[in-house]
């Protein structure tokens, strides 16, 4: 597998150890420049082409940052097929290994988004919940282009990104808990270039006179028929250029 190929030729050398690699890369970070930072590391550190996070809650995944333009792209289609390694992580809580998407269990398991994965040049998969046993607020997605697995020590580099994005996520202030509007302050507005899917998902709520859970799904089955993401297709409905109660709809 290559490394770096994201995000614009080689990776600096290593520091000693991959502690040291993600105290270096947070520092002087700011709270918006933590996610995309850290997704950048992983690629460093492990043998992957790509990396993101996004936050789970009720509904779609929401991406918070991705190491290049690859990733966030198969990011998307997780998101919008909704049965994908990231959702079943974050599900069980615990690590989801998927080291082939070319044959074998692993492409049965998911035959839609390995279809679409390995088209994008992703061949593994490697979803890590972030949160702790009780919960789980998001997921670190890591992407390979040629199948395998994580060794033990690399899984264990992976879990202590993944831990950090945590330990982030979850001491970063809350816009209404600090009164401001500081562009930096991400955690109270994350979702600003997710807003239309909401915006889609509500829309298509009073359209069809459906809750959330079937409106999200009537949003990613269009855009799994028209083979666009479902942020994508959300602009059109926020636009008024698609509506879901029409006669073909």
């Amino acid at each position: 597998m290559r490394r770096g190929d994201e995000h614009g030729g080689e990776p600096d050398p290593e520091p000693r150890s991959a502690a040291d690699a993600i105290a270096a890369c947070m520092s002087g970070a700011g709270p918006g420049e933590v996610p995309e930072r850290l997704c950048r590391v992983a690629v460093d550190l492990l043998p992957v082409i790509g990396a993101s996070v996004s936050l789970h809650s009720d509904g779609m995944p929401v991406q918070l940052g991705a190491s290049g333009p690859r990733a966030a792209y198969v990011t998307e289609i997780q998101a919008t097929l909704g049965d994908s390694p990231c959702q079943w992580a974050a599900r069980s809580r615990s690590p989801v290994l998927a080291g082939d998407l070319t044959t074998g269990g692993d492409a049965a398991r998911w035959p839609v988004f390995a279809q679409q994965a390995t088209a994008a040049g992703v061949s593994a998969v490697y979803s890590l919940p972030l949160g702790d046993a009780q919960v789980c607020v998001g997921t670190l997605d890591l992407y390979g282009d040629t199948p395998g697995t994580l060794t033990r020590g690399e899984l264990r580099t992976a879990r202590l990104v993944a831990g950090m994005m945590t330990i982030a996520l979850m001491a970063l202030p809350h816009e209404e808990a600090t009164g401001e509007q500081d562009e930096d302050v991400w955690l109270g507005g994350l979702a600003a270039d997710h807003d239309p899917l909401y915006q889609a998902a509500g829309m298509i709520m009073a359209q069809l006179a459906v809750g959330a859970d079937e409106a999200l799904a009537r949003l990613r089955a269009h855009a799994f028929a028209q083979g666009r993401t479902a942020l994508d297709v959300s602009h059109d409905v926020v636009a008024h250029r698609l509506r879901f109660d029409d006669d073909d709809e």
